[in-house]
């Protein structure tokens, strides 16, 4: 289990069982889990996702789907001191939502 803390300062669970399920529906973040441990560390912004979910999403120029990809990050926190990972995705651009911390 890896374990990177929030803009919030929350620490943030990414386990073995949603590492696995990440890479098996997206397999082009295989190899990536320090990505996705940098994203939630440092992103360039977080967004309120859906049903409570926060999305923090970090641009790479470099990506193993493309150039100038965003890394998105959906987690919950659960109380200041607990929080996981859901699932980790690239996308071309960051869809309209509200910001609530940006870099």
């Amino acid at each position: 289990m890896k374990i990177a803390f929030s803009v919030n300062g929350v620490p943030i669970r990414l386990t073995a069982e949603r590492l696995d399920h990440i890479m098996e529906r997206h397999p082009e973040l295989a190899g990536g889990d320090y990505r996705i441990v940098e994203t939630l560390s440092a992103p360039d912004i977080v967004q309120r996702g859906d049903f409570g979910t926060l999305l923090a999403a970090k641009k790479y120029n470099k990506s193993p789907v493309s150039d100038n990809k965003y890394l998105v990050v959906a987690y919950r926190e659960l109380s200041d001191s607990d929080g996981f990972v859901l699932t980790a995705y690239y996308q071309s651009s960051l869809r309209q939502r509200v910001t609530l911390w940006k870099k």
